[in-house]
Order: structure tokens, then C-alpha cells, then sequence
């Protein structure tokens, strides 16, 4: 017995010896194999690390996305994220200001070129201060003073948000600033109150005000980020202007005009934007109608679409769309399916025939995102990339 005991011991003492060899094995190839990954090209998605300034350049997985930059293992993000002069209460306007501008920026800086880095230039209380109305207190305010009247005669807020982005290069293991893009987001109202916690009042902004206005704020800004240390008088940067959409539309505004200074002060001159935010089914469309536009032919097999997949599942509460042009080429659709599951499988079912009737209405060469969505909770999506037609679907729990 006493014999037996000692094999027992003596075996697991071995199995603990094998697994402890085992894991320095593990590890050991783990680390020779990221060691290796960072020599890799930079198409893959890995990192590259400079060496001793704790900043690295993320890959990426097509060459359609930006390299971005990340600090000491995190993402490094805006110094002035989020900041606005008033509430947005349209969250269409920030996806549509925030993708809009950085497809923007790809026609201006190429993703194969360049590495893009969230604007590190204007910190969050610089931006506060510029947002603001120009006053006694913030002389740096871009909007106009009050001028203490609360009717349509009372100066609005033109400007709502800046945008910056900065687009680098590497050099000798650094990264240098070699562009800045800054989107300038001006509202088409404003919304106001002529006593605290009182009514909301809304005022109307004319186009012609507001891009005389925006025009003027582009300029200033210019000169004000070729004061900033780290800003070179040579370095491009360009300005978008954007039209935000009213609180009530239930899409995001437009980007409609954008200039360039390539050294000191000066702006070259002022480009129209012909970008455009639709939003599906739309409203008095003459579909008999000889003069068919793009937006148009969509909304007709968009329609198709609803009544297919409404026939399928006729719980469904609304199915609508969002499709942003560019020179009147559709770049991107985005849908949203409401409704109610009441199990697993209807989810499952529905999902998988909204995605084989799809390619039949939905545009090809374009990317595609649908959202299933029961009151607030996504319960699945479905999505295809520019380049394939074929649509993956994701069941939530």
C-alpha cells in the first residue's frame, strides 16, 4: 500500500513538472510570436511601435481604412471630444458630421498615405471657449454676442461644433503632422429659451447668414491653429463646412462647401459640396414621373423591400432608411427594422430571410447595415461590405 502510495505521488509530481514545461512553452511562443507580428507589414493588423515614445500605429484590415494612432496601449482619442455650444438633440447630425467628414478627409488624405489621429491640437476647454459667444468674460467666443434680444431679431448660435482631425506620416520612428482637417458643424436653427427653464423657442437661420457666418469663423480658426505649438506655417489644413439638420428631420444634415490654406493665413477659395442625406421611404414622390433622380429609383425598391419582408412578418412597427450621396453616387445605407419577437426563432427566422431578400432591392456596391430592433434593444443586424453581396447576419441574445 505504503508502495502505491509513492507511485501516486511520484505521478502527479511528473504530470506537474509536463504541464509547467508546457506552459513556458505556451508563453514562449506567444511572445516569440507577437515579437514577430511587429515586424510584420503594415497591412496586417497588427502594431508598430516607435521606439521610446510609447505611441504606436495600429494596421488596418483594407485600403479603404486609416492606420490610427494609439498611446500606451490605448486609443488615442480627441482632446475635445464631444464638445458642442448647445445640446444636440438630432443624434443623426454627430453620425452623419462624424463619417461624412472623415469620407471628407480620405478624398483629401489618402488612407494609403496617411495615418490618421484624432485632433490633438485644441483641448476641450479651448474648444468650450471658441464655442461660446463672444463676451467681456471669453473674448475668444466665435459666436456673436447677445445682443439681449429674444425674438428673430436676437443673434443666434451659428456655430455648434469643431471637428479636428490630424493626419501624420512616420518619420525615423516618429510621427509628424503632415495635414489637419477641421469640420465646422453650422446650425439651420437655433433653439432657445427667453427665460430659464422656461419655453423652447426655435429661430430660423438663412442659408446666406449662415455660410456668410461660417466663412468668417473658418478664417479665424486658421489663424488661430497657425499660432499652435506643433502647427507649422506650411502645414495644409482644410475646413468643411456642414449644415446640421433640424431636431425634428429624422436624418443628419449635409456638408456643403470647404476650403483650403496651404501656408499662413490665407484660404484659397471656397468649393461647393454636393453631398446629400436621404432618408427612406421618402415623403411625395411623384414614382409616375418621367424625371427619375437616384435617390428616387431607391426609394422605390426600398419601398419594394418594406413590403416584402412586412409580408413575411406583418408585426413589424416601421422599416425605415438613411442613404448618404455623394455627387449623386449613394456611398452608404444604413435600416432599421422595428417590431416585436416574441421568441428565438422569430428573430432567427425573420433575420435570415430579410438577409436572402436583401440582394434582391437593396443596392449593390455599397456598403449595407440593417438593425433589428425590438423598443430599444438591437436584437440583430445585418451587414455587406462595398465590395461583396453578401449579407452576414449577427443574432443577439
Amino acid at each position: 500500500m505504503q508502495s502505491y502510495s509513492k507511485w501516486i505521488k511520484w505521478g502527479l509530481g511528473a504530470l506537474a513538472v509536463l504541464a509547467l514545461v508546457g506552459i513556458l512553452v505556451f508563453f514562449g511562443n506567444f511572445f516569440s510570436k507577437n515579437n514577430v507580428n511587429e515586424k510584420t507589414d503594415q497591412e496586417n493588423v497588427t502594431t508598430k511601435r516607435n521606439s521610446g515614445s510609447g505611441v504606436q500605429v495600429t494596421g488596418k484590415n483594407n485600403k479603404t481604412n486609416y492606420k490610427t494612432v494609439i498611446k500606451d496601449g490605448h486609443y488615442l482619442t480627441s482632446k475635445a471630444r464631444g464638445i458642442t455650444a448647445t445640446k444636440n438633440n438630432n443624434q443623426f447630425n454627430l453620425i452623419s458630421f462624424q463619417d461624412g467628414l472623415l469620407d471628407f478627409s480620405k478624398d483629401r488624405f489618402s488612407p494609403s498615405q496617411y495615418i490618421f489621429q484624432e485632433g490633438q491640437y485644441v483641448n476641450s476647454d479651448t474648444m468650450s471657449d471658441w464655442l461660446g459667444r463672444k463676451s467681456d468674460k471669453n473674448p475668444d467666443g466665435l459666436n456673436p454676442k447677445d445682443n439681449g434680444k429674444t425674438n428673430d431679431q436676437r443673434n443666434p448660435i451659428y456655430l455648434q461644433t469643431i471637428e479636428e482631425q490630424n493626419f501624420m506620416k512616420q518619420d525615423d520612428g516618429k510621427l509628424k503632422l503632415e495635414g489637419i482637417v477641421l469640420g465646422l458643424g453650422m446650425n439651420t436653427e437655433d433653439i432657445y429659451q427667453k427665460e430659464e427653464y422656461g419655453a423652447n423657442y426655435t429661430q430660423k437661420i438663412s442659408k446666406a447668414d449662415r455660410v456668410a457666418e461660417g466663412q468668417k469663423m473658418a478664417e479665424e480658426l486658421v489663424k488661430r491653429y497657425r499660432k499652435i505649438k506643433g502647427v507649422s506655417d506650411d502645414t495644409p489644413i482644410v475646413v468643411a463646412m456642414y449644415a446640421q439638420a433640424p431636431d425634428d428631420q429624422l436624418s443628419g444634415g449635409d456638408f456643403y462647401s470647404w476650403n483650403k490654406s496651404t501656408s499662413g493665413d490665407k484660404l484659397e477659395g471656397w468649393k461647393s459640396l454636393n453631398y446629400q442625406t436621404v432618408t427612406l421611404p421618402m415623403q411625395g414622390i411623384d414614382e409616375t414621373s418621367d424625371k427619375k433622380t437616384p435617390a428616387s429609383e431607391l426609394n422605390q425598391s426600398f419601398t419594394s423591400f418594406t413590403d416584402d419582408v412586412q409580408n413575411f412578418f406583418p408585426n413589424l412597427s416601421s422599416v425605415t432608411g438613411k442613404a448618404n450621396y455623394k455627387d449623386n453616387e449613394i456611398q452608404e445605407l444604413n435600416v432599421k427594422i422595428s417590431t416585436q419577437f416574441y421568441s428565438a426563432t422569430e428573430i432567427t427566422n425573420f433575420a435570415n430571410y430579410v438577409a436572402q431578400v436583401a440582394p434582391k432591392y437593396l443596392p449593390k456596391g455599397v456598403p449595407v447595415k440593417i438593425n433589428i430592433s425590438a423598443s430599444d434593444n438591437m436584437q440583430a443586424y445585418i451587414t455587406k461590405d462595398a465590395d461583396s453581396d453578401d449579407y452576414t447576419t449577427t443574432i443577439l441574445n
